[in-house]
């Protein structure tokens, strides 16, 4: 009754807000109507929007970055964490939008796209880097990434083990020419590892789950599991292109012939490359591309080192140890002629012009075969070797963990690009050499250019320095092995042969005062490379 009795209640509190009264205002009667619409219009902007919320939420945010400590104690901040997590581990392996390529679908199903991983190594990253100062809210944020991360590996596992098993990836054959690309298989499986790899760059930043980690985070396994995850994937790949270059880099040991080779312009005349040669020039651009595809991970380093190592060894084996075949000189034009003109002489001519001296002379449909095609020598065949490897990638060199395995690829690389010079020098060495003075200065010569050449590569190149002598001399007969036992046991790899290489050498220098068939130049050589090993 109050209420009705004084209208005035519903006035605003305020009244320099309101407009002064005028001579042509309504009447009072009607301002309660006017104030108490202003008032139903107000209570729903006030009570029902959320913009109340909206302006307190900020609040929280605000001292949880500030005061870290407060949240630890009542446990808001992880629990809202590990639901983020939570919720970014089923958006990192959720299906993409959008319709599939024909060669990416499988079953239905897309690849994990690229940069899932970075997007959730990311959102890892930004919770870390806010708690730096406070470690006993870091140490707890990285407790709370054990479940989501478990259950990420978990999940990662069942995806891949069935694509592994199947065989379409493990009896995929290695791309080629006719068809370069990977299959949905495959496919899948390097985007998984892809994934993974991106995800493990957060590891690396952080040092989480490393050796080197003195908070025991117990990160480790799980670390150790993604990186298994990505050797699952990308080792039986590399194996496949591994097995598929072995026979061509052991073919390179045959010495090199006209019969199924490839003419190719080179500085004299034509020069006809190795099969091999030919057939890596066709294939190792796509094997370049195929690797670099699944070898981004830092993770996955150490298998494309062992790759590169591997196939580096072999061409340097095959070619160190082809037989020297001298070029024979092309043949004199001038020597046709005169044999076409002494039969001339000796025969008559024939009365009747032959019937081809009436045909219509018409010009040639292609251009005149070369006349001579030079085999290319097995340091062409090293120089072309040395240009199509460094066509694959190589790993990386700004990164701690991989540095090494960089360092070693590398030295491996800088002995086959210097093999090439070694194997001219020796070729063109005088089979007499004059003085004492001009020996020492020769085997000085080879072991400036033999410095980047393992002992045991270079030692049966020098060995083919000619000589009067007609045999062959060869580097297991000299140390009494035959020649799979001298290979098994001492040229197995880079490491073997640097552990046995002072031995063999010394076992050689004790032979060769004895053997006729040898260039003095090889035991002059010898001395200074047993010397500087020794010292």
């Amino acid at each position: 009754m109050n209420v009705l009795k004084h209208p005035s209640f519903f006035r605003p509190a305020n009244h320099h807000s309101s407009a002064p009264p005028t001579s042509n205002s309504s009447p009072p009667t009607s301002r309660p109507h006017s104030s108490n619409g202003s008032e139903r219009a107000a209570r729903p902007h006030n009570k029902l929007s959320l913009s109340g919320f909206r302006r307190s939420s900020p609040s929280p945010s605000v001292s949880m970055n500030i005061v870290p400590t407060t949240l630890v104690q009542d446990g808001s901040y992880l629990e809202l964490l590990n639901l983020k997590l939570s919720e970014a581990v089923s958006r990192a392996l959720a299906q993409p939008s959008g319709p599939a390529a024909v060669h990416e679908q499988l079953s239905g199903k897309r690849p994990i796209p690229a940069g899932r991983g970075h997007a959730l190594g990311s959102f890892i990253a930004s919770e870390l880097k806010a708690t730096q100062d406070s470690p006993h809210l870091h140490r707890a944020i990285i407790r709370t990434l054990h479940r989501p991360l478990s259950v990420l590996l978990t999940n990662l596992s069942a995806h891949l083990v069935p694509l592994i098993s199947s065989p379409a990836f493990q009896h995929a054959p290695a791309p080629s020419v006719h068809s370069p690309n990977l299959n949905p298989t495959q496919i899948h499986a390097i985007a998984i590892a892809t994934f993974v790899g991106e995800l493990l760059e957060t590891f690396d930043d952080f040092e989480l789950g490393t050796d080197i980690d003195l908070r025991g985070d117990g990160l480790k396994l799980i670390r150790e599991g993604l990186v298994s995850l990505i050797n699952r994937a990308v080792g039986p790949m590399i194996n496949t292109i591994r097995n598929e270059l072995m026979p061509l880099l052991e073919a390179l040991e045959m010495p090199n012939s006209l019969q199924g080779t490839k003419a190719v312009p080179g500085i004299r005349g034509l020069t006809a490359h190795h099969p091999s040669i030919v057939v890596l020039q066709a294939i190792m651009p796509i094997y370049a591309k195929t690797i670099t595809r699944f070898t981004t991970s830092a993770a996955s380093q150490t298998a494309l080192a062992t790759f590169l190592i591997s196939i580096v060894w072999r061409g340097l084996v095959a070619l160190a140890h082809r037989p020297y075949v001298p070029a024979s000189p092309p043949t004199s034009p001038g020597l046709v002629p005169a044999a076409l003109k002494k039969s001339r002489g000796a025969t008559p001519p024939p009365l009747t012009p032959p019937a081809a001296r009436f045909n219509i002379k018409l010009p040639p449909s292609r251009p005149p075969s070369p006349n001579h095609i030079i085999p290319a020598s097995a340091a062409a065949d090293a120089r072309a070797l040395f240009d199509l490897l460094s066509l694959l990638p190589r790993p990386m060199g700004d990164k701690e963990s991989t540095r090494l395995a960089r360092e070693v690829v590398d030295d491996a690389f800088e002995g086959l690009q210097a093999l090439p010079d070694l194997l001219d020098a020796v070729h063109t060495v005088p089979a007499k050499l004059d003085s004492q003075e001009r020996l020492d200065q020769v085997a000085r010569e080879l072991e400036i250019l033999a410095t980047k050449v393992p002992l045991l590569i270079a030692l049966p190149v020098v060995l083919q320095a000619p000589t009067n002598g007609t045999s062959t001399v060869v580097v297991s007969s000299l140390i009494g092995l035959s020649a799979t036992q001298y290979r098994k046991e001492c040229l197995s790899g880079f490491g073997r042969a640097e552990e046995c290489a002072t031995t063999v050498a010394l076992r050689i220098q004790d032979v060769l005062p004895n053997n006729p068939d040898v260039h003095p130049v090889v035991s002059k050589w010898l001395d200074m490379e047993i010397t500087e090993a020794l010292n």
